[in-house]
């Protein structure tokens, strides 16, 4: 791991800290913002602790929304513009997988109908996979193909995807996890697909909605320039408050994409499908303008390789969507341990990337992205101290009208965005509290991912080994 790729995540957390400095220092440079002294308190009969009961000047407000308007502002000009010049690029040594590029090699060449070969990366997962297979082969536009690439599988997940009469893949000597193995299988498959005979990666633990597949050839029909569709996900129901808290954010999620009209972020490994021509060139740009060894469609080295196989894809210049209907069920952690091991594993893999791939246009957003992240893990952790300060250094509650209000207006975001989840989800979102809870965890989980790339801790696959009807869930490290 190179210099940049090991301090990137303190680059991107010490850019947030520095912004949220300047806006303290410019605030309290202004001067008194209020017309009467502030109030005294005492916290553990020892410290005294002044506190400010009225709401913050209209300069200040002024200063910090204009602030956030202008980044959020600089960010999707910005983002807009590089999309739109890789769209428009015909420089086929840059990006060969730009539209202009792809469309005029095509031109007047008819591949025949789009068909679909479905890879279905698997480790010991003989009780999830017969549903699985059971979403894809109900789908209302069938796959030609199903294969189930069993990678050092010690249960009955070979029998049970030979019982539902798909093809099965085995392994030899992978030690590179999902990766390595959906490598080996994508050599087997590859060189006999044709421009429009599509490969659809997803994991073992999704089920597609019955339309996924019958939207997804359509998109590929329409535009031969278009290169890989990704899927929407939601949560499976179960795991109780800790699933919910999951569904509320997949939904969140979800909602950011339709509002984006399918620009993706991340061609999630649940289920998203590509054209041979965009996986055939990764593998060749890999070890030249791509990281990763040569030949190889995933980087094996990457923890996160859905998000690397993104990144790889924008940075050639690829067309990419996530349509509002092509919709997946995941699986939900069901621990507090298997998330944080998730969580983690995917946070310091989405840094991880940034490191490797580097400053680029096609970055730009990703780096954007984890700065926002690490100005909310601020942001969040100042406020709630603050307020735990408060609580204990008065000797009885203040309310602060304007924070009411700023509380009520994030309260009413938070219903707003999970509407669609149910009455579960609303009711959650209304409170408030156990969702900053949930965002502390996850905030907790952002600053261990960077304490462990910095310090150069080895990272460690986990694998969710589910229940076959008795006993715990267990969370096992390879």
């Amino acid at each position: 791991m190179g210099k940049f790729q090991r301090a990137v995540g303190v680059i991107v957390f010490g850019a947030a800290l520095l912004g949220a400095a300047m806006l303290w220092v410019a605030i309290a440079a202004g001067g008194p913002t209020t017309s009467q002294g502030p109030s005294r308190g005492l916290l553990f009969g020892a410290w005294r602790v002044l506190y400010d009961t009225e709401a913050p000047t209209p300069s200040v407000l002024l200063a910090a929304g204009g602030l956030a308007l202008l980044f959020a502002a600089g960010v999707a000009v910005l983002e807009q513009r590089i999309t739109t010049r890789s769209r428009r690029s015909d420089d086929e040594a840059v990006s060969p997988l730009a539209p202009k590029v792809v469309m005029a090699d095509t031109f007047g060449a008819y591949a025949g109908p789009v068909t679909v070969t479905v890879l279905i990366p698997a480790h010991n997962e003989e009780t999830c996979l017969a549903a699985t297979l059971s979403s894809l082969l109900s789908q209302s536009h069938r796959p030609e193909r199903v294969v189930v690439v069993a990678d050092n599988c010690g249960d009955a997940t070979v029998r049970v995807a030979r019982d539902a009469g798909v093809g099965v893949f085995e392994t030899k000597g992978n030690r590179h996890k999902k990766a390595g193995a959906l490598n080996q299988a994508l050599k087997e498959v590859l060189p006999a697909q044709g421009e429009n005979d599509l490969v659809m990666v997803m994991d073992a633990d999704t089920t597609l909605d019955p339309g996924f597949l019958e939207a997804a050839v359509r998109r590929m029909t329409d535009d031969r320039a278009l290169m890989a569709v990704g899927g929407l996900f939601y949560g499976e129901e179960g795991s109780g408050l800790l699933g919910q808290f999951q569904r509320n954010e997949y939904i969140r999620y979800a909602r950011e994409m339709r509002r984006r009209r399918g620009r993706v972020f991340v061609l999630t490994g649940t289920a998203s499908l590509f054209r041979p021509r965009a996986l055939r060139t990764v593998a060749a740009e890999r070890g030249r303008s791509l990281p990763g060894v040569p030949d190889d469609v995933y980087d094996t080295i990457a923890l996160t390789e859905d998000n690397e196989l993104t990144l790889a894809l924008k940075s050639l210049g690829a067309l990419m969507i996530s349509p509002a209907d092509c919709t997946v069920v995941t699986e939900v952690m069901p621990s507090w341990a298997a998330l944080w091991a998730q969580r983690l594993r995917w946070q310091r893999g989405a840094l991880e990337n940034l490191g490797a791939y580097g400053l680029r246009g096609q970055t730009f957003r990703y780096f954007a992205q984890q700065l926002g992240i690490g100005y909310g893990v601020v942001a969040l952790s100042t406020y709630l101290s603050l307020v735990v300060l408060m609580g204990l250094a008065v000797d009885s509650w203040v309310w602060f009208p304007f924070w009411v209000g700023i509380g009520l207006v994030f309260t009413l975001e938070r219903l707003v965005t999970v509407w669609r989840g149910g009455w579960r989800a609303r009711l959650l979102a209304v409170t408030l509290f156990p969702e900053l809870g949930f965002a502390l965890y996850l905030n907790a989980v952002y600053v261990m991912g960077i304490l462990d790339i910095t310090l150069g801790r080895r990272a460690t696959w986990k694998h969710v080994v589910q229940p076959t009807g008795t006993g715990p869930i267990r969370v096992t490290g390879s």
